[in-house]
């Protein structure tokens, strides 16, 4: 980077490092109903009655947190320094679908603040030319339209809907048309400064017509983390878009109203189409919820098995990460996967799986941070010190452009030994379940083995108390030399501060799927140790 590029630099830094934060959400486990496309529910009847699922509150929970307010202001500001544009005006003549009935807003509100909705917006960005040159993101289509807010909800809504331009086209306004666009479906992750967390799913095509084009994005904005279910979603929308925009309301509409069904289950949607007729659409939503949101065949496509411990090493350690390729959706998918493997933990730093060019000042940031950067935007990733940057290209010459050196080393011996062999029983032929099955028996025992037994280090004074985690006694308990130099690193990180704050607050007895496969590895060194006597 040159001397005319980094001249400001320190200045934006402290602005990026006051709100790249991120944080943990929780999602709700609605039932299974069908929904008509008149937007009236229906209970399953005959075959389709399933069990009654219930609603439950989100529970978000707070930790260090983005203001998107913030971000946008951030945002705006570099782009009126760099590029002497005026703020821009919100959309005009946006096309939206009729907005609900003022009666019931309400309901319709209090339903999706508890969960009960699949979506909060599903926007079409296209790209506008400017008369200056270049071309400029901006929403040509919303669903639904909200009417009756107050002034400053409607600030925070505009605000909100110009991030999601930003991150539909990250590479800028530097756009040829084009002829020809292979179609791809990305991620992203929005925190507001409350600390609830939205995911954008994004697929960007080139649309219908002749002759050069730019392409547009749909964007759907939820607060449910379920990347296949949503990339089917955008499989029907974009067949309706084929044959006219008016076309995608009474499937949205349907699909705002049904409850987001609890994992293993289907809702169905009926929806009528011209010329077709009525369709069921059937959405499932995947047994293990934990990783619904997960493709791994990318990660493993791109990585080593190897290099796919390594990277996972440095991300326990909570260092800063850049990940490089120039498709959005590969971006996306590598890091949605990376986290994934740390469950039960969660990562809780910078965490921005696709870096707007505007933004790519965030790369200087001191603070850990897991970062998703377009290739062409390498250049400009130039401070190597204490970063790990993961060229995710086909046929890159060097994986790991620069390295701290001791990713290798992090993970005790015997335990990255278990987590290869578990690895191997992939292939290339391998089903996208097979690879969430294969991730999660290579990587949750690892966390089993290492930290499983931290239930019994939580003193309690009284039943229904809080609890007091027992810092050395915990790492002392461990017998291997090697496992417990490593947890005594982990146990200083945010991930695992957080996990044990949280076991404090909660009852003693844990019924969750970590800690089941707790129980089931200490029951299996029971009868081990049987044998042996």
């Amino acid at each position: 980077m040159n001397g005319e590029k980094t001249k400001g630099v320190s200045g934006r830094l402290d602005r990026l490092t006051n709100f790249l934060k991120e944080a943990t959400r929780s999602e709700k486990l609605p039932g299974e109903t069908v929904t008509e496309a008149n937007g009236k529910a229906r209970p399953l009847t005959g075959q389709e009655n399933g069990a009654v699922m219930s609603i439950e509150d989100e529970e978000v929970d707070h930790g260090r947190m983005k203001s998107l307010s913030t971000m946008w202001n951030n945002i705006h500001g570099k782009l009126s320094r760099e590029r002497g544009v005026k703020d821009p005006t919100p959309p005009q003549h946006v096309a939206s679908a009729p907005a609900p009935s003022p009666a019931g807003s309400s309901v319709r509100e209090q339903c999706y603040a508890s969960g009960q909705f699949f979506f909060e917006y599903l926007v079409v960005v296209s790209l506008k030319r400017k008369t200056e040159g270049g071309y400029e993101p901006q929403i040509t289509y919303q669903f639904p339209k909200r009417d009756g807010m107050l002034k400053f909800q409607k600030q925070e809504e505009e605000k909100t809907l110009k991030a999601i331009t930003l991150f539909c086209f990250p590479e800028g306004i530097n756009w040829t048309p084009l002829t020809e666009y292979r179609s791809e479906t990305f991620s992203f992750v929005l925190t507001e400064v409350d600390g609830s967390r939205r995911n954008g799913y994004c697929r960007r095509l080139l649309p219908h017509g002749k002759g050069a084009r730019p392409p547009e994005a749909y964007c759907i904005i939820s607060r449910v983390a379920c990347f296949g279910l949503f990339s089917k979603i955008f499989d029907e929308v974009e067949k309706r878009r084929q044959i006219a925009m008016a076309m995608i309301y009474p499937f949205m509409q349907s699909l705002r109203e049904a409850p987001f069904p609890a994992p293993g289950h289907t809702v169905k949607i009926k929806s009528f189409i011209p010329e077709s007729g009525t369709e069921i659409i059937s959405l499932t939503r995947p047994l293990d919820s934990w990783l619904e949101h997960v493709n791994f065949h990318t990660l493993f496509h791109c990585l080593t098995d190897e290099e796919v411990l390594q990277v996972f090493a440095a991300t326990v350690m909570e260092r800063r990460i850049v990940f490089i390729a120039e498709e959005l959706s590969t971006l996306s998918q590598v890091i949605h996967a990376v986290t994934a493997l740390l469950y039960p933990f969660t990562w809780q730093h910078t965490y921005i799986s696709i870096v707007p060019e505007i933004l790519i000042d965030v790369v200087m940031a001191p603070t850990p941070y897991l970062l998703g950067v377009q290739k062409h935007m390498l250049d400009f990733v130039t401070d190597h010190t204490d970063l790990l940057i993961v060229d995710l290209s086909e046929g890159a010459e060097n994986t790991f452009i620069t390295s701290m050196g001791d990713e290798h080393t992090i993970i005790p011996r015997k335990l990255e030994e278990e987590i290869l062999l578990a690895l191997s029983a992939k292939n290339e032929n391998s089903t996208p379940e097979e690879l969430k099955k294969v991730a999660s028996e290579a990587f949750l025992p690892f966390f089993v083995k290492t930290v499983g037994h931290f239930a019994s280090h939580v003193m309690r004074k009284g039943r229904g108390q809080a609890g007091v985690f027992q810092k050395r006694s915990f790492y002392k308990a461990i017998e291997s030399k090697a496992t417990r130099h490593f947890v005594k690193k982990f146990i200083q990180t945010q991930m695992f501060d957080l996990f044990i704050q949280e076991v404090e607050q909660q009852p003693a007895s844990q019924e969750g799927f970590f800690h089941k496969k707790i129980a089931e590895y200490q029951e299996k060194r029971k009868a081990e140790k049987a044998k042996k006597t």
